[in-house]
């Protein structure tokens, strides 16, 4: 008993030393195991979760050094791609990372770039590492017969072709262009050009009956007093009104429209349509589908013609928004890049000449039979005029009908661009 005794208390003085000293190494004393043994084990659970990340770690170097070796054989440059789409079933041109089940017309081309071997399978996921840049964001359904984006890319063989092999029939790249290292699509356009075509039936008077739509023909009488209403947006005016969440005195609301007018009437599949075509500096969300939307209004007689004066002032006036389905972004300008750098032997100037009867081939393949067959068989600015008796034009005030319809469509959409 007093021989044990001293034995204990040896053992727990032991015990105590260690544990002062930070370990613990109870188990080892009783263990016949080797010290590598035992930092094996000690090591075999970090090694099996570190496992995964290692492996994929090796996938990402042996990934990048592929990159590099296309890179070489492919450097990257400043690019431009003209480019043609319907809009039709998809949700405006940008790309919206966040809301991937609304498709948009980046979505595919991103995914062609990339299965053409022109960029990385990583920057379609961020797009900023391949400098991308949209000359204008169109809306939902809204087409395009000459959008430009600029963007870095590997200038490989048959470059058009590849690219378009891994596109849908109602998107297409028509011309690529060289550009200087700092060239922004966006900043770097002056100006750019929409068309509209509609019915001619949404000049009728507010009277007439809208079942012989077909059947409707517009007066010259009509047409001039339309051209002398889009004429008055010529110039720079306050367009507030014509976007959404935009106050009076925000400096960007003011806009410089270059033309605007209506072209001659013509039939097709028994409908009379013409094109609106309009020009200007930029525009906001909206905005063109707006200033059409009001004109239409004073021209069937639901509005004075005073109202369009009163729109660019600083009181809320309720502005209409016509349909998306006619929209079509029709041309980019670049009047000073061509100016600066189109004449240095260098650079080619951003003008698509030889590329015109591509893009009018287009447009009467994709774009013009998408809009006239859908006009002619949903009727969505019939149903559109309809809705035009319940603006307000003569009150100001504080919630216009379309500006609740907008909250709707951006809780609907998720993606709104213009």
């Amino acid at each position: 008993m007093f021989k044990i005794r001293p034995l204990l208390s040896a053992l727990v003085n032991h015990i105590q030393l260690i544990d002062r000293n930070g370990c613990k190494f109870l188990c080892t004393m009783m263990s016949e195991e080797s010290p590598d043994q035992q930092a094996a084990k000690l090591l075999k659970r970090p090694n099996e979760e570190n496992e995964e990340s290692a492996e994929r770690a090796a996938k990402r170097v042996k990934a990048e050094g592929e990159h590099t070796e296309d890179d070489k054989k492919y450097p990257k440059k400043k690019v431009v791609l003209l480019l043609a789409y319907s809009g039709k079933g998809y949700y405006g041109m940008q790309r919206n990372p966040k809301n991937s089940q609304f498709r948009t017309i980046e979505d595919d081309l991103v995914t062609a770039l990339v299965k053409s071997g022109c960029i990385p399978e990583n920057h379609g996921d961020d797009m900023k590492k391949m400098s991308f840049q949209r000359c204008a964001r169109t809306d939902k359904g809204v087409s395009a017969a000459g959008q430009v984006v600029s963007l870095k890319l590997r200038l490989i063989e048959d470059i058009i072709e590849k690219i378009n092999e891994h596109l849908p029939p109602q998107i297409k790249v028509l011309g690529l262009k060289r550009v200087t290292q700092g060239f922004n699509s966006k900043n770097n356009c002056d100006a750019r050009t929409y068309c509209y075509m509609l019915p001619t039936v949404a000049f009728s008077p507010k009277d007439y009956d809208t079942e012989k739509a077909a059947a409707f023909r517009l007066e010259p009488e009509t047409l001039q007093k339309a051209n002398r209403l889009f004429t008055l947006y010529k110039g720079t005016h306050n367009f507030h009104n014509f976007t959404s969440q935009k106050a009076p005195t925000d400096p960007s609301a003011r806009r410089y429209i270059t033309e605007m007018s209506c072209g001659e009437p013509f039939v097709r599949n028994s409908y009379e349509f013409a094109v609106i075509t309009v020009r200007g500096q930029s525009f906001m969300l909206h905005q063109i589908r707006k200033m059409i939307g009001l004109v239409i209004a004073v021209i069937k007689g639901y509005a004075k013609e005073q109202v369009m004066e009163r729109s660019w002032g600083q009181e809320k006036v309720d502005v209409p928004k016509a349909p998306g389905l006619g929209l079509v972004l029709e041309r980019v300008h670049f009047d000073r890049y061509n100016k600066r750098f189109g004449g240095d032997g260098l650079h080619e100037r951003l003008e698509w000449d030889r590329e015109e009867e591509a893009i009018k081939a287009f447009k009467e393949a994709h774009i013009y039979p998408t809009i006239i067959e859908t006009e002619c068989e949903e009727g969505s600015m019939v149903s559109w005029m309809a809705t035009l008796p319940i603006h307000d034009f003569e009150a100001t005030v504080s919630e216009t009908q379309d500006s609740k319809d907008q909250k709707q469509e951006n809780a609907d959409e998720g993606n709104n661009s213009d």
